[in-house]
């Protein structure tokens, strides 16, 4: 598991632009990256979903992938999470999800839009060596 000690916690501001990006892409899948310093979230990526399909998995672009993560190694932020919604189904961890996490250190933000008019947003540690999934506080804060 990473090295958040405590709850996540979202300025509302973050969590704006994280569902405004879901909502977006809905009927798909959206996804990005959440970079932060200390456990702090410091800048959030939007990203494409590039899978085949894209309205029941996420893959996010190579190339939007690489260039955050040239960012955040540059500015000596950590990639604090990966985020991706679920346009229809709860925020819980599909098999897929668990099969797929290939960053343990990072904390995987699942953010349901099943009730659109109540979007629901979880927090996991995904380990798909052990085939753990261990939920983790978000908070999201003015």
């Amino acid at each position: 598991m990473g090295s958040l000690t405590g709850p996540l916690v979202l300025s509302t501001g973050y969590w704006e632009a994280m569902f405004a990006h879901v909502l977006a892409a809905r009927p798909n899948e959206g996804c990005g990256l959440l970079a932060g310093r200390n456990g702090v979230p410091v800048k959030f990526y939007p990203c494409s979903n590039a899978h085949e399909q894209p309205v029941v998995r996420y893959r996010l672009d190579e190339r939007e992938l690489f260039a955050a993560l040239r960012e955040l190694d540059a500015a000596g932020w950590d990639l604090l999470a990966i985020f991706h919604s679920h346009p229809s189904t709860p925020a819980y961890p599909s098999q897929t999800d668990l099969d797929n996490a290939y960053y343990p250190d990072s904390l995987y933000l699942i953010c349901s839009l099943a009730e659109s008019e109540q979007p629901i947003l979880r927090g996991f540690w995904l380990d798909r060596e052990q085939r753990t999934i261990t939920e983790h506080p978000v908070v999201i804060q003015s």
